[in-house]
């Protein structure tokens, strides 16, 4: 996902998001353990899209205290 496309999600949504990323991650983290990984690639993937994801969220909420 784009940094564009995340920033016209809504909160709730990034939310969810950032917990089925992170599911993902989980999974795809025990399969690297047993050696099963097809795409090793999408944890990095995963990372970056959680990490644009929480500036994202921390942005907004800076906001939200500034007003």
């Amino acid at each position: 996902m784009k940094i564009k496309e995340i920033k016209e999600l809504s909160s709730d949504e990034l939310s969810n998001r950032k917990r089925e990323l992170r599911q993902e991650s989980f999974n795809l983290r025990l399969q690297q353990v047993s050696g099963n990984v097809e795409k090793p690639s999408r944890l990095r993937d995963i990372r970056r899209e959680v990490a644009r994801i929480e500036t994202v969220l921390s942005q907004r909420k800076a906001v939200q205290t500034a007003a």
